[in-house]
């Protein structure tokens, strides 16, 4: 009988000389990996441990079974190297029958130092160090299902759906060690079960399910089980749904027969103060915040994730976009390493129903040219992916200055873009005119959206939010208009925000936090959920929600304040100090402008009156939930609300009455352009820049959609991202455009 023992505790772990004892899951980077600096530790550090010879019967075989190391690992057993791992997120195996004596020492060295091999090397998120998943031994009679291959299961079900028939036809394939035939059930199937004489050590059996019970995403995440069994006791099995699906260039996504437009979130597998040693707790709870958003769909970024996190996804019917790490930047000697982490997540995910794409790589033009070598290995890498898997659609994430004329864009099935209009470049408005232009230039190629988003410290508080400020008031109102281009699009196969959750990346210093990257909804130790997290949930999640935005925004120095509520009813009404201020019908988002005072307390006869603050309850009611919030009049802005950056371009110009019929800052680079004599004031002063920042000019001059998307950008906007302006400078600037007449 198959036997699997735990080996999770009593490690010693050993970094720089110093050594502790830990139990696993564990990594070295719980801290330095997410204090900011860039500075957290990479490089070798081992981990050892005593292991006694397991009881077992004769001809029993132990494996070694390694659910992640990352990102490099090299095992020992008695100071013999057994086998060698190049990959920190997938599982492997090693068997150690032959090398076991009564008592044993087993070392696991485990590296996450740079090199020019394994991926990945480049890219925004903390790249954690540690045997962060479970270690097991593995014992199994000496006929056994095969436990060699790419840390693979052992067994593979392919189940394919005939919609009109209400049938499915269900391929499932075993590989065993050594000799005899193989028992091979469907639960759930009327008991369906087929005795199969292996052809070599690969058995296959063909079932037919009548009436077949379909894995209907989040509404009915149906599963099966397919279970092994051979005559030696060995036994193994794998839960499987059965689902159709397609991609469509007009219609988005269709599960099993209709409109499933995939609407959802992408996902980091890393936590505050853990780091990515999470435990199954840890998974739970992710997929508990999944659930209550409404989100039907993951991207699982960047890279593949525990087995335990794909299964919940399939117990919730949560679809899935799996992929590898290769990212940021082509690597000439990473080939290799490519094609076995895919083969890897292939193998291993197989059986999941929800995972629909395989995903070759994220922004890999980001740093790298589209040449021959970096096409030859996608081009690689999707044939693979057919070969393992010939049920799954190929997709790619682009970065968005890679044109969408590139050939790379012929090699996935589908597509999907980055785009970050609104946020580090660019208008909101953008994102829509980049969509429409590609399905309008290419109507027969599927498009998904595969990352958007906004930064958002919750502490940083705006009544007039701009792009650039962290607010949790600005990062509201993006997702509001990019959750309306969306929904006006059904034609976008999928939609993913840029992220749930907040996440480590080691490098950042920004926002008024260090080392985190702060798009999420939800904060990094899951206790926040930012005011964003609700607008979706209004719009995805169908039990009654009303939510206010702003609590966080106590103290508010306007007269008239908005009150913003985010709600999935039709109807909110609004109370303020008890009492009923005014009911609005619309949809989602409801603004109220509700007017605060200081008020005042009367003083002594004759006295002048005092100034004090004056507090208000709002309450706002939907559908049967109720919500509130207090905040307080106040004479001045609260300062901690601001996130200050030096040398910050203060929005003068919203207030300065400019001529409409004369040019200004506040014009498009493209139209600016387009007159000779402000085109020539503008080459002018982008000509000093491009003196102080060469690098900069040089990628802008060689990148033609760069220069469009820049051309689509206010001159103000372009000249606030670029920092270090002088306010007095830009206020010349604008008087000088204000001297050229616009031609009619």
């Amino acid at each position: 009988m198959r036997k699997i023992i735990s080996l999770n505790e009593n490690w010693v772990f050993t970094q720089s000389g110093q050594s502790t004892e830990v139990n696993l899951p564990h990594t070295w980077n719980a801290v330095d990996g997410q204090d900011g600096g860039n500075d957290y530790f990479r490089g070798v550090c081992l981990y050892t441990r005593t292991l006694d010879k397991p009881v077992m019967e004769e001809g029993t075989r132990v494996y070694l079974e390694v659910c992640g190391a990352a990102m490099s690992a090299q095992v020992s057993l008695n100071g013999k190297l057994l086998a060698s791992h190049q990959g920190g997120y997938s599982a492997f195996r090693v068997e150690l029958t032959e090398y076991l004596q009564e008592r044993n020492e087993l070392a696991i060295s485990v590296d996450n130092g740079d090199n020019d091999i394994v991926y990945p090397q480049k890219a925004d998120f903390t790249f954690y160090g540690g045997l962060y998943r479970d270690v097991n031994l593995i014992l199994v009679p000496e006929t056994h299902f095969d436990l060699s291959y790419c840390g693979a299961p052992g067994i593979k079900v392919t189940p394919e759906v005939d919609l009109r028939t209400g049938t499915a036809r269900v391929t499932v394939e075993t590989w065993q060690v050594g000799q005899g035939d193989v028992t091979i059930t469907i639960d759930g199937a009327n008991g369906q079960s087929q005795r199969v004489s292996p052809d070599g050590n690969h058995a296959t059996a063909v079932f037919t399910i009548e009436n077949v019970h379909l894995w209907d995403g989040v509404e009915d995440p149906y599963l099966y089980t397919a279970a092994a069994a051979l005559d030696s006791g060995d036994q193994i099995s794998a839960r499987f749904g059965c689902r159709h699906y397609e991609i469509n260039a007009e219609k988005g996504f269709l599960l099993n027969g209709r409109s499933y437009p995939l609407r959802g979130v992408s996902r980091h597998q890393d936590h505050k103060g853990v780091g990515n040693a999470l435990t199954m707790e840890h998974h739970r709870q992710d997929m508990a915040i999944v659930r209550e958003l409404g989100a039907n769909t993951l991207r699982l970024a960047h890279y593949q994730h525990a087995q335990e996190f794909y299964d919940l996804c399939d117990e919730n019917g949560i679809i899935v976009w799996a992929e590898i790490p290769y990212i940021t930047m082509h690597m000439k000697n990473g080939r290799e390493n490519t094609l076995r982490q895919m083969e890897e997540l292939v193998a291993q995910c197989y059986n999941h129903p929800s995972i629909v794409v395989w995903g070759l790589s994220n922004e890999i033009t980001a740093a790298s040219a589209v040449n021959e070598d970096l096409m030859e290995n996608h081009r690689l890498l999707n044939d693979l992916c057919h070969r393992l898997d010939t049920t799954r659609l190929t997709t790619m994430a682009n970065v968005f200055m890679l044109e969408t004329d590139s050939p790379i864009l012929d090699i996935p099935d589908v597509n999907s873009y980055n785009l970050y209009f609104g946020w580090y470049l660019g208008e909101l408005e953008q994102n829509e005119e980049f969509f429409d232009e590609y399905h309008s230039k290419y109507p027969d190629r599927p498009i998904g959206f595969s990352e958007y988003g906004a930064d958002a410290n919750p502490g940083f508080q705006n009544s007039r939010p701009e792009k650039g400020d962290y607010s949790e008031s600005y990062q509201a109102v993006y997702h509001e208009h990019m959750l309306e281009m969306i929904e006006k699009r059904p034609w976008l196969w999928a939609t993913h925000v840029w992220n749930l959750f907040d996440f480590a990346a080691d490098g950042r210093d920004e926002g008024g936090k260090h080392g985190e990257n702060q798009k999420g909804l939800v904060t990094f130790d899951r206790q926040t959920r930012k005011d964003a997290f609700y607008l979706y949930k209004a719009a995805w999640n169908k039990e009654p929600m009303v939510h206010i935005c702003g609590s966080r925004y106590v103290d508010r120095a306007e007269d008239v304040t908005e009150v913003k509520v985010y709600s999935n009813a039709d109807e909110v009404s609004l109370y303020v100090d008890g009492k009923h201020f005014a009911t609005q019908e619309g949809h989602r988002v409801f603004r109220f402008q509700v007017p605060i005072s200081e008020g005042h307390t009367a003083g002594a006869q004759g006295e002048s009156m005092e100034k004090h603050v004056t507090e208000h309850v709002i309450e706002a009611r939907a559908a049967g939930q109720s919500e509130s919030i207090l905040i307080r009049r106040v004479e001045k802005e609260n300062p901690d609300y601001i996130f200050v950056k030096k040398q910050d371009v203060v929005n003068w110009f919203d207030q300065e009455a400019l001529d409409p019929d004369c040019f200004s800052v506040s014009d498009t680079l493209a139209d600016l352009r387009a007159n000779p004599e402000a085109g020539a004031i503008v080459e002018q002063m982008m000509a000093k820049g491009a003196a102080s920042r060469g690098d900069v000019a040089e990628s802008v001059k060689d990148n033609p959609a760069l220069q469009r998307m820049m051309g689509r950008m206010t001159l103000i906007s372009l000249l606030k991202q670029a920092g270090n302006i002088e306010e007095e400078s830009i206020r010349q600037l604008n008087r000088v455009l204000q001297g050229i007449r616009k031609t009619v």
